[in-house]
């Protein structure tokens, strides 16, 4: 009985549809299968264009968070566990922020990064319990990752969270979906039937890819992590990451590479701090009070020591 109601929920869902396009696609010569993969791929940014207002609405909440000290919480499981989990492991190297500022949980833990762990999303208590082993507030805001929108673990997850407090959001490819129904802001780009039926990795994987970009970048964005399009706040933990904090000092100041090492150098390797110095001609300590002053938005603070 459990399967047969679960065959015919799956039915309902436009994920799991089969797609006329790509019927023949176990036919077709390399060129034209790859064809017709990117000719499926081609519509997944218009979906997303479809939610933006939805996505907006998403990352306002997230930066009033962020404002008041609290966390983004990303859960799901698969492929969109692991997309969560991605997304937030790449905020602190990118944008300088402390590693539990943006958290990814996936269902079945860290093994379930690299080995299939479906059978985990099937319990609601452990999405409970993941969110109660990192002890989420009512400040924090819960974005729950599932194509199909009925992912056990997403719902249990979504709906402790709404017992708590926090701001939810639910991320699926499907029209009114479980989650979406649950959830504060529904966010719902409805890519289609994949290029393999059911294979949600494919277009729903890109399409929440795209998603998950926009919510951490643009709430970034929002708290002052950017000067104009630079990542001004990025963590030079490796080489590459040192000469691209070398070129951003450069890019914003006009200054000699020598001299933005030298600023680099002064301030700790701080992106920030070393524009900003070099710019206004500041000591480190009182650049440091001027950011501080400045809400670190660094336009604004180099404003108001240059009008």
């Amino acid at each position: 009985m459990v399967e047969q109601g679960l065959m015919s929920e799956l039915e309902r869902l436009v994920s799991e549809d089969r797609n006329p396009k790509t019927m023949d696609i176990d036919l077709l010569p390399t060129l034209e299968v790859l064809r017709k993969i990117n000719d499926e791929d081609k519509g997944v940014a218009a979906a997303v264009e479809k939610v933006i207002p939805d996505i907006a609405a998403a990352v306002d909440r997230i930066v009033s968070a962020f404002q008041n000290g609290a966390r983004l919480v990303y859960m799901g499981a698969g492929t969109s566990g692991r997309l969560g989990v991605l997304d937030a492991s790449e905020c602190p190297p990118t944008f300088g922020v402390p590693e539990d500022m943006v958290v990814g949980l996936i269902a079945g833990g860290v093994d379930a990064l690299v080995h299939s762990a479906e059978g985990a999303e099937d319990d609601p208590k452990q999405g409970i319990k993941a969110l109660q082993d990192i002890k989420l507030t009512a400040d924090d805001v819960v974005v729950g990752i599932a194509v199909s929108g009925r992912t056990p673990y997403v719902i249990g997850g979504l709906t402790y969270a709404k017992e708590v407090g926090a701001t939810t959001v639910a991320l699926s490819c499907n029209p009114r979906s479980t989650i979406a129904g649950i959830a504060d802001i529904g966010i719902s780009p409805v890519v289609g039937p994949e290029v393999l039926t059911g294979s949600t990795r494919l277009k729903s994987g890109t399409a929440q890819k795209l998603v998950l970009n926009m919510l951490s970048t643009a709430s970034m964005i929002r708290i002052g992590k950017s000067y104009q399009n630079l990542m001004v706040d990025l963590n030079p933990s490796n080489k590459k990451l040192v000469a691209r904090a070398v070129r951003i000092v450069m890019q914003t100041t006009g200054c000699a590479a020598q001299q933005a090492r030298q600023s680099l150098d002064q301030t700790g390797n701080d992106v920030k701090l070393a524009i900003l110095v070099t710019i206004t001609g500041m000591g480190v300590e009182e650049a440091r009070k001027a950011l501080a002053n400045a809400g670190g938005f660094l336009r604004k603070a180099i404003g108001e020591k240059t009008v």
